[in-house]
């Protein structure tokens, strides 16, 4: 016997990836129901190659009977429907921001702290870590494990299907655009995105941070360790899916960069492609369709003591969203739940 699972936001870039996950890897479903807005309800998607899903409407869907909800509507409508699924005893996995800095909810990164999963009965909630903040972490945790990291500096190249389809839509319009020589409009983005980079992403902050910069710092604090310092820079680059990451680690002791390298081989999630030489590392536009979180150019860094800096990329839509929830929802059902 399986479990009955709703996926919500199910027409979206990320709930379409959720689905899509769930099939693949066989998740233990008796039922699968795809929940959207109202304006949504009536269409169909995919689950799996086989099987198409009618699209209900979420302000109507009784969660009574449902054991897992993987949610990824926007956090204004998780905010109001993820916990009236929890009061009715649903399980929520939620891919927004809304609950992730929540004491009472854990965040959750199945390489990393796969026991914070344990928590989730306090509101029947668990969140999905940002998509930047989760790829990083998995490549933090092993070398936090041989020693202990001071400090984190890191650049992100983030794709624009970070910000839905509209973001990707609209790339692709102001690409057309440009050749064409139509006017450019700037419409989801700040700035012109096409062939432009846009060092902004989400609302900015007092200090002179934008949210997205904020999130890095506390999830990760949240997830990995307290204790570590984190800059970030984050920036929107003209990339359809996988975001790229430059980071720069210093360590509390001496950490020899073969030592890393092969801590890095060996832990779950990550594939390490550095060759030192032409194409011997992996790019956004590889790694999209893939599951790892793939490091290259790790190195020393000469300038400070106990230094290793390193290039990481992942599909935004899978490890960075659709698959870390699904791996949370694998080890909440064989661990937690009984089906």
């Amino acid at each position: 016997m399986g479990y009955k699972v709703a996926v919500v936001g199910a027409t979206g870039a990320v709930g379409r990836e959720i689905l899509s996950t769930l099939a693949e890897r066989g998740f233990p479903a008796d039922e699968v129901v795809a929940l959207a807005s109202e304006r949504s309800a009536g269409q169909q998607v995919s689950f799996g190659e086989d099987e198409v899903l009618d699209v209900r409407d979420l302000a109507k869907f009784d969660f009574t009977g449902t054991d897992i909800a993987l949610f990824s509507p926007g956090a204004k409508v998780s905010a109001e429907f993820a916990p009236r699924a929890a009061r009715a005893g649903t399980v929520v996995i939620d891919n927004t921001s809304h609950f992730r800095m929540d004491p009472d909810v854990p965040l959750v990164v199945p390489e990393v702290n796969p026991q914070a999963i344990a928590g989730y009965g306090k509101k029947h909630i668990i969140a999905n870590p940002n998509c930047s903040t989760i790829q990083m972490v998995v490549a933090l945790k092993p070398l936090h494990e041989l020693a202990r990291i001071k400090r984190v500096v890191v650049a992100t190249y983030q794709s624009v299907s970070g910000s839905g389809k509209e973001g990707m839509d609209e790339l692709f319009d102001q690409t057309r655009a440009i050749y064409v020589n139509d006017p450019v409009k700037a419409e989801n983005f700040t700035k012109q995105i096409a062939f432009n980079v846009i060092p902004h992403i989400d609302v900015f902050m007092e200090d002179g941070s934008t949210k997205e910069e904020w999130k890095m710092v506390v999830e990760t604090k949240k997830i990995l360790d307290p204790n570590i310092k984190v800059a970030v820079t984050c920036v929107r680059v003209p990339v359809f899916i996988g975001h790229g990451e430059a980071v720069n680690v210093e360590f509390e002791t001496p950490l020899d960069e073969h030592e890393a390298r092969a801590a890095l081989q060996e832990a779950e999630g990550i594939s390490v492609v550095d060759h030192r030489a032409d194409e011997g590392y992996v790019t956004p536009v590889e790694c999209a369709g893939e599951d790892p979180v793939y490091i290259s150019r790790l190195r020393t860094d000469p300038t400070v003591d106990n230094g290793l800096s390193f290039w990481i990329v992942a599909d935004n839509l899978r490890k960075g969203a659709a698959l870390n929830a699904v791996q949370i929802a694998e080890k909440l059902a064989s661990d937690y739940l009984a089906a």
